[in-house]
């Protein structure tokens, strides 16, 4: 049954950019401390830690830590599943600056210069790894982190999101269903659906903001509606008139309404003193530009 489940995820929800929009290699000075890598395309000055994190499968998957020198919260990013760490770097950057939060992104299993093959399992140990060096490597408590998932992220961030008591909140960003409800309008849950997040939203005891474009053409609106509907502690949702699968972050509203949400989470927040390092400012979030963020069922 698990080996179905497992095919069925590889045909359908991951689509892995080839080649690897980026590449690592040890960092000048952290190659003998903590394993630190450096990401190409990124300047030493950006505030950023790279790492290569082993998980439960036996794969090492690569996080990038985006440091605010004023941050009170951690927002943990998972991306969608036809981009990687290269193609989203101007996003966690726009996002750094702007929310003045700390960042913490990484790419699935099989993803970028992440090690192994994709599959709905793995990308669950992926970010368990990554919670758990956000715990070990930066002292992160789950007061302190906020777990964001767009689209097909949605899946690892409520498998993680229903396991923590304590968590300050949860985005879903153009989140699912599950796998199948995107291709069919099934009633009830398949026992080889994948990212069953229909039942997992109901065991998240934070406040969930849910991000969908009313024309969402891939992730039907209807996905985010009953998300929402479903999640025990609702915060106000962001229904992006006219917005699509992938370009929600360019309607002014986005940003907006996501500060607006960090700056409640803040509020609910231990009062700890900044984590701090030294960051470059950034330009427009209009200026950013989003790769595929999420196809199924064919290349």
């Amino acid at each position: 049954m698990g080996n179905v489940t497992s095919s069925v995820a590889a045909r359908l929800a991951f689509f892995p950019p080839e080649p690897a929009t980026y590449g690592v290699e040890p960092a000048q000075d952290g190659a003998g401390a903590g394993g630190l890598l450096r990401m190409t395309g990124v300047s030493s000055d950006a505030g950023v830690e790279v790492r290569a994190l082993p998980t439960r499968a036996g794969t090492r998957v690569v996080s990038a830590f985006w440091r605010h020198p004023s941050a009170r919260l951690t927002l943990l990013y998972s991306h969608g599943n036809a981009a990687d760490l290269g193609q989203m770097l101007g996003l966690f950057l726009e996002l750094r600056a702007h929310l003045r939060v700390n960042i913490m992104s990484y790419d699935y299993s099989g993803y970028g210069a992440s090690t192994g093959k994709p599959s709905e399992y793995n990308t669950y140990y992926d970010i368990e790894a990554v919670y758990d060096c956000l715990k070990k490597e930066y002292g992160i408590d789950e007061e302190e982190l906020i777990l964001y998932g767009q689209s097909v992220g949605s899946g690892p961030t409520l498998h993680l999101a229903s396991r923590l008591e304590k968590l300050r909140g949860v985005v879903l960003h153009s989140g699912i269903l599950s796998g199948i409800r995107v291709l069919y309008p099934v009633k009830v849950t398949l026992w080889f659906d994948i990212f069953k997040n229909i039942d997992k939203i109901k065991q998240v005891d934070c406040p969930v903001l849910v991000i969908h474009g009313t024309a969402d053409d891939i992730v039907d609106f209807t996905h985010g509606k009953r998300l929402w509907e479903l999640a025990k502690e609702k915060y106000e949702p962001l229904w992006v008139k006219g917005g699509g699968h992938c370009n929600l972050e360019t309607h002014p509203e986005y940003i907006r309404h996501l500060r607006k949400f960090i700056n409640a989470m803040e509020k609910l927040a231990k009062d700890k003193a900044p984590k701090a390092s030294q960051v470059a400012p950034s330009s427009s979030m209009a200026d950013v530009k989003h790769n595929k963020c999420l196809k199924f069922g064919k290349k």
